[in-house]
């Protein structure tokens, strides 16, 4: 496998691919962030994985954190009134961020507009589930122990707008006794979910894993993530 960093827009990237990031790309691009004080290199198995079955994965620093973090997480940190209302200030910055990472990816000739997914883990779920509405060249999404639902963040929450998620293929999982993103909320929004996709249900998925905690137990992770893989497989070869 191959590797290379660059620069998307603002946001500092690592590409993983098998022979070359165009070739990879004409099986699909997978923008990939990460979890909350983690950084874009933290997920370089799964990036591999993703690889692996020809995709291009995109793993990326969220706002204030890997190379960004000295700067704008401090300084994050010296404005911050609530712990939440600072997450949820750094997931909208980043998924801010996401058209402008797709329009660099596809002006370099290493994207497919067509062939765009997204996956996340805890905090970057939340981000999935954001940047399925701030860019519609996402086909594809897999939220994992994340949520919809953004307590202090009010119309800026996605679970505020049900009726702009389909067409995108969404798979969600979360564990269910994950006591730092609880379950209750992403499972209650897919179901509100449910009739905008009666046209296409099988692009909507939601699988909780009762046993396990925020630090999934191996079997659940490993289940969890081979469904991750074979959501894309599906759904951005279309």
């Amino acid at each position: 496998m191959k590797e290379l960093k660059l620069k998307l827009s603002s946001a500092p990237a690592l590409l993983v691919f098998r022979d070359t990031p165009e070739k990879a790309a004409f099986r699909g691009t997978i923008l990939f962030y990460h979890g909350l004080k983690a950084c874009k290199e933290t997920n370089m198995k799964e990036y591999l994985s993703l690889a692996e079955r020809g995709f291009l994965a995109v793993g990326i620093d969220n706002f204030a954190h890997g190379e960004r973090q000295s700067s704008e997480f401090e300084n994050f940190l010296l404005r911050s009134t609530s712990a939440e209302g600072t997450f949820l200030d750094m997931v909208c910055k980043t998924v801010e961020e996401v058209p402008a990472i797709i329009d660099e990816l596809v002006r370099k000739g290493i994207s497919d507009p067509e062939k765009i997914g997204i996956c996340g883990i805890s905090m970057g779920g939340y981000i999935t589930y954001g940047a399925i509405l701030a860019d519609k060249r996402i086909k594809a999404a897999t939220p994992v122990l994340g949520s919809p639902v953004w307590m202090s963040s009010g119309k800026r929450s996605p679970h505020n707008e049900p009726k702009k998620f389909f067409p995108v293929a969404l798979l969600a999982q979360n564990a269910g006794k994950d006591e730092s993103v609880p379950p209750q909320f992403a499972r209650e929004f897919h179901s509100t979910l449910i009739p905008y996709y009666k046209e296409a249900p099988e692009r909507l998925c939601y699988i909780e894993y009762p046993l396990s905690k925020h630090f999934m137990l191996e079997t659940d992770w490993n289940e969890l993530w081979n469904k991750v893989l074979s959501w894309f497989d599906t759904f951005i070869s279309l």
